[in-house]
């Protein structure tokens, strides 16, 4: 932390000791570094973002710093708190550690001279603590994308497909589901290799994405299926959203491979809770699929929307 100034703010009734913390403190730092406040209610009108680090007298004449504490945390849930106190108790101590604190000085004998490797040591913990809570996010994030398309890989789709299904039941809104293949992939690969065919699924990955709203959720369900979950979406919406993924697709297809001896097209299953009569994930997920599949047979590059008890007519493209 060499050359770090912390923004530090010294909660302290006693004029003659906040004097000499913040000196202490501005003598190790090698500039002033610190704001004064002499009561609960003066430091419940500081804002707690604008410092690194709070250090708190226990006792304040309006109050104790386990009031600056839930203070200061209520509007920072980690911002480091530091209680300075002239009472050695060790239940107090356990008490502010456990409400969150994250230290416990006791003014006695070189206290003052320890305060400073305190601020220096409190810091550095709540900078690990943030990098140790972004790499995590960053970790739980890896473990819930495909990394090739960015998009939801079907474990994490898969966990939040219940979640979506069991509050379109709670509320009863529709839940609408796309299935959908990407036709004679394995033929592009065995022509232009696997390369090329990667490009076409990140490609696609990112036209799911401009086409789909914050609500939506979009997965790589396996090899060249994906998925994608529209919330409070009905049959005629659901159909037209599947529309102009195929054809943005179509068009992405023609320019990167514009002479192509291969067509790329879709193929899309739909199916929405209401109209298909689904109560579960699987159910809707197989509704969709049976949908897809009914596309897949019948010549591939159309839509068809599941509808429960069909006949086995010939799917149009809707």
């Amino acid at each position: 932390m060499s050359g770090f100034v912390p923004h530090l703010l010294v909660v302290e009734d006693d004029p003659d000791t906040a004097d000499l913390i913040c000196e202490t403190l501005a003598d190790h730092f090698g500039s002033p570094c610190t704001r004064r406040t002499a009561s609960l209610g003066e430091a419940r009108q500081q804002n707690p973002q604008d410092f690194d680090l709070v250090l708190t007298d226990m006792n304040l004449p309006d109050g104790t710093g386990l009031d600056v504490l839930h203070h200061v945390l209520g509007q920072c849930p980690d911002k480091p708190v530091v209680l300075v106190t002239g009472e050695g108790i060790l239940e107090n101590a356990i008490a502010a550690i456990r409400q969150g604190a994250y230290d416990y000085v006791v003014k006695a004998g070189d206290y003052l001279f320890a305060i400073p490797i305190v601020v220096e040591k409190n810091l550095e913990l709540h900078r690990i603590k943030r990098q140790n809570a972004h790499l995590l996010e960053q970790l739980r994030h890896m473990a819930a994308t495909d990394p090739l398309t960015g998009l939801a890989n079907r474990r994490a789709f898969a966990k939040a497909l219940d979640r979506h299904v069991a509050e379109a039941l709670r509320r009863d809104h529709d839940l609408a589901c796309l299935m959908i293949d990407l036709d004679r992939f394995k033929q592009l690969n065995d022509t232009f290799g696997h390369q090329q065919g990667d490009v076409i699924l990140e490609r696609m990955g990112r036209i799911l994405e401009a086409n789909c709203r914050q609500m939506d959720l979009a997965g790589r369900f396996g090899g060249d299926e994906f998925i994608v979950l529209l919330p409070d979406t009905d049959t005629e919406h659901a159909i037209q959203v599947a529309r102009r993924i195929s054809e943005k697709f179509e068009q992405m297809a023609a320019n990167e491979l514009p002479h192509s001896p291969v067509r790329l097209s879709l193929s899309i299953g739909v199916a929405t809770m209401k109209s298909a009569r689904c109560v579960s994930s699987e159910q809707l997920v197989r509704c969709a699929d049976q949908a897809l599949y009914r596309v897949k047979n019948h010549g591939r590059a159309g839509i068809h929307l599941f509808v429960p008890q069909e006949p086995a007519a010939e799917p149009g493209n809707l």
